[in-house]
């Protein structure tokens, strides 16, 4: 793949290419779940000690979560609910929103201490942090002695 940029003051040319080049049968390349919402995003580091699952989910409350693990699977769900009601008048307007999400991950057995999983939310990004194992760790490097 090679990056080129391009210079065009004309954006219609762009967007009407864009829509027929693309894969409008690929479902599994986007980002949406089942029901056209979005998905957030989530971002795996690894140290050595952990991994470190985060999940970008603004606007929400740790309340609002649901962290499980069954078996190797770790469950990521959330749902909220909001409805807000405002009369002036002779006007009413009444909005409700719904949001939710599930995620699932199948952990390594070999190398996640699954009894000290914790997970906070900070900022609007929910962190899960999966402990290694102490055999998984990497271990420092010897000198082996020839006898």
């Amino acid at each position: 793949m090679t990056l080129v940029k391009r210079k065009s003051d004309n954006l219609f040319p762009s967007l009407f290419d864009n829509f027929f080049s693309r894969d409008l049968m690929d479902w599994n390349n986007s980002n949406f779940s089942n029901t056209n919402t979005t998905l957030p995003a989530v971002n795996i580091r690894e140290n050595d000690q952990e991994f470190i699952i985060e999940v970008a989910a603004p606007g929400m409350n740790k309340k609002d979560f649901n962290i499980s693990l069954d078996n190797n699977q770790l469950n990521i769900s959330s749902e909220s609910t909001n409805e807000t009601e405002n009369n002036e008048g002779s006007y009413s307007r009444r909005e409700f929103s719904y949001q939710s999400f599930s995620r699932s991950f199948r952990l390594p057995v070999s190398l996640i201490d699954g009894d000290k999983i914790s997970a906070k939310y900070e900022e609007g990004i929910l962190f899960i942090h999966l402990p290694k194992k102490e055999e998984a760790k990497p271990k420092p490097s010897r000198m082996i002695s020839i006898k």
